[in-house]
């Protein structure tokens, strides 16, 4: 099968609005999360999560092209075009019969589909809908609409795992490639859930931290005082191609697409398995996708969202892939970024091909102290980023329902 390599990446976060900006931010540490302030939280539980800052998106997007757009497709569109850019594609030279796009998304247009609702109830005898509704709501028009500006005519689609859905979304652009089946691949994930349905609803779950009274330092990976995690927005999206495709084209390669494993806890509706079933397989299985073993790993990014139950499972899991005094670094970049749900995956995957580039392991912010069972057992980067030689590097992301995708990144050689 071909070799698939990354040659561009963008980054949309509530820590950065573009790459530089937010591994800069990811390095020194830098906390997303404050007071939301796009709508009136006083009669919720949670009155914060991580927003996008200083974000103008008529800066980036023409208000009468943005309109027809739920913002999880304009934040799509944004960190699209600084992977373009960042991979010094020129779409003309190619053949876009060949060039695709594999997005993900786990809510899709929730603030459109909350704001139309709230809107039909106040005109119950004259109800009146936006003619762009149903295409700004469903899932996969980002994709569409990524295709349709650069006239992308190869494989398209959308895939939802919930939280994993960003690293589904890489992986499957990665086996797309690697079977011959497309040159080119833009892929990555948006979500835009900071609504009151967004945060109602989790809250409801009794997902979402509740710690108003310290909102910057509420998302605490593995601390003994987490009380859940804390929602974020944005994009992050990167260009996959062919080895030789990237060579054809002079590109600049940045790193290399080692592997993928896909698996379920078949556990929970929302939980994940107390012994980390599915997660042990999908790492297992990623491992034997790559064709290296455990030890070759040198930095895990965690999926650790800051939940009492499934921080402790990830680290159950941990230990049975790689022992019980693994050698291996990891960190919760969620601690500063907050939880992007279904586009997750594709910002720490980024922040994974960064940590290999630059040979950094971004920290693990806000954790104070770490539960006794595993205290000293794992190097959870805390407080500070560290240097470290990488050659491989793993991305962890489970979602709601069970779902489970990892991939391993590697240095390009």
């Amino acid at each position: 099968m071909k070799r698939v390599v990354i040659t561009g990446m963008g980054a949309l976060t509530p820590i950065g609005n573009n790459l530089n900006d937010y591994w800069t931010n990811l390095k020194a540490g830098v906390s997303g999360a404050g007071e939301i302030t796009r709508f009136d939280t006083s009669k919720f539980k949670t009155h914060f999560a991580c927003e996008l800052k200083d974000f103008n998106l008529e800066d980036h997007i023409p208000r009468s092209e943005s309109r027809k757009y739920d913002r999880f497709t304009s934040y799509a569109l944004v960190a699209v075009e600084e992977a373009v850019k960042h991979a010094g594609i020129n779409f003309e030279e190619l053949n876009r019969n060949k060039i695709g796009v594999i997005w993900g998304s786990g809510n899709g247009g929730i603030e459109t589909f909350t704001e139309e609702m709230i809107d039909y109830a106040k005109r119950d005898e004259n109800p009146r809908f936006n003619p762009f509704f149903i295409p700004k709501i469903i899932a996969d028009i980002a994709s569409g609409v990524i295709s349709m500006k650069y006239g992308l005519r190869g494989i398209n689609f959308t895939c939802i795992s919930a939280c994993a859905t960003g690293t589904t979304a890489i992986i499957d652009a990665f086996n797309y490639i690697r079977w011959g089946k497309a040159n080119m691949i833009i892929t990555g994930g948006s979500e835009a859930p900071i609504t009151a349905a967004g945060l109602g609803g989790f809250n409801a779950s009794r997902a979402l931290s509740t710690n108003n009274e310290e909102a910057a330092t509420a998302s605490r990976p593995f601390d003994k005082t987490r009380d859940g995690f804390v929602m974020g927005e944005g994009a992050g999206a990167l260009v996959l191609e062919s080895y030789e495709h990237a060579m054809a084209r002079g590109a600049n390669i940045i790193a290399e697409v080692a592997g993928g494993g896909m698996a379920a806890d078949a556990y929970h509706l929302t939980g994940t398995h107390p012994e980390g079933e599915g997660a042990v397989l999908g790492m297992h299985e990623a491992l034997e996708d790559a064709e290296i073993k455990a030890e070759d790993i040198d930095y895990i990014n965690l999926h650790a969202t800051s939940t009492p139950v499934g921080d402790q499972s990830e680290l159950v899991a941990m230990q049975r892939v790689f022992g019980d005094t693994p050698r291996v670094k990891a960190s919760a970049t969620k601690s500063m970024t907050g939880h992007l749900l279904g586009a997750a995956g594709a910002i720490e995957a980024i922040a994974s091909i960064k940590a290999i580039e630059e040979g950094i392991i971004p920290p693990t912010i806000n954790t104070k102290e770490v539960d006794e069972e595993w205290a000293g057992k794992f190097d959870l980067t805390l407080g500070k980023a560290q240097k470290h030689d990488i050659r491989y590097a793993m991305s962890n992301t489970f979602g709601f329902g069970g779902h489970i995708a990892t991939a391993i990144f590697k240095r390009f050689e």
